[in-house]
């Protein structure tokens, strides 16, 4: 089968395109067939040898934490699964993934795909939506009737969140720039401030419940946000680089948070989706033997919107 593969760490032309050996599931896997992965930022930065401490991978290894497809064979001991399922999930970090035509993948991290939307468009949802449930739900325990700034908005994660919130009941505060401010706005904000002409700080007028900060922003940049929440309030913070502030005068907490694989609640974005309360965007598909041009083209600043890796037709 063909996979995308690093064999050392290093700039994308690490990356190649070439035959590999067909997985066999052992106890407890699934062998997928796969529709599509995805590209996330945390895939350049394991192929760049960033992550080497806290996402132990071996060489070679293939990226592609997302992925949508069909599953094709199983392994001993799964229960609730069927050869000819079309399912989505979050991969293990440390493991092997989805950027090939098949994958292995534990049986406890998959559930249904959404019926809502193409099958390899799918592979959008898992680790950014996770991430934003997680961050809003999980750690922020955010309610109906609160205030939340999402900063950084425009991105895969900021879509879903600002999307999530809103169907929360919560106000939606977001910051976003000018490309993808019109979009943020369709996600359902209720107030989208240009951060490259705004200082956000001055243009939020009434206190907030929660800040989930989504960008890399400066670590004084950060640390002015938490003077926006309200006593009691909560800074969740997603690029875990830099430790989330706090205050702990006015008990404003700062949480780092790492997504985590979940397929329960995977299954409840998949029904919000299949609902029409959720948005799966895609704003490239590309096919798997062109993943290093998109992770060059992350590398350089110049990728925008959520991107899918189409594995090859059967």
């Amino acid at each position: 089968m063909k996979a995308v593969r690093f064999h050392e760490y290093g700039d994308p032309d690490v990356l190649r395109y070439e035959d590999v050996e067909q997985p066999v599931p052992g106890a407890g896997q699934v062998r997928v067939r796969v529709a599509a992965t995805s590209f996330n930022s945390v895939d350049g930065n394991i192929r760049a040898g960033f992550m080497q401490g806290p996402i132990p991978v071996t060489l070679p290894h293939t990226p592609g934490l997302d992925v949508a497809g069909t599953v094709d064979a199983l392994g001993e001991g799964v229960d609730g699964i069927e050869v000819g399922d079309e399912v989505v999930g979050f991969l293990p970090m440390t493991g092997v993934g989805a950027a090939a035509e098949y994958v292995l993948a534990p049986a406890e991290v998959l559930t249904a795909a959404p019926k809502s939307v193409p099958l390899p468009d799918a592979a959008a949802l898992p680790l950014v939506g996770l991430t934003a449930w997680q961050a809003l739900f999980d750690h922020a325990e955010l309610t109906s009737g609160q205030r939340v700034l999402i900063n950084g908005a425009g991105g895969a994660v900021g879509g879903y969140a600002v999307q999530l919130a809103k169907n929360a009941g919560a106000y939606v505060i977001a910051t976003a720039g000018p490309r993808s401010s019109e979009q943020v706005t369709a996600w359902g904000a209720d107030e989208v401030i240009d951060h490259t002409t705004t200082e956000v700080t001055a243009a939020v007028s009434e206190p907030v419940d929660v800040v989930l900060n989504l960008a890399p922003v400066d670590p004084e940049r950060l640390a002015a946000l938490v003077g926006l929440i309200r006593p009691g309030g909560v800074l969740v913070n997603t690029t875990v680089w830099m430790p989330a502030p706090s205050d702990e005068e006015r008990d404003v907490r700062g949480i780092d948070m790492f997504v985590r694989s979940d397929a329960d609640q995977l299954s409840r974005l998949v029904a919000l989706a299949d609902s029409g309360e959720l948005r799966v965007d895609v704003a490239q598909r590309v096919p798997l033997a062109e993943l290093p041009a998109v992770h060059a083209q992350a590398a350089a600043g110049t990728l925008h919107g959520k991107v899918v890796i189409v594995a090859p037709a059967a």
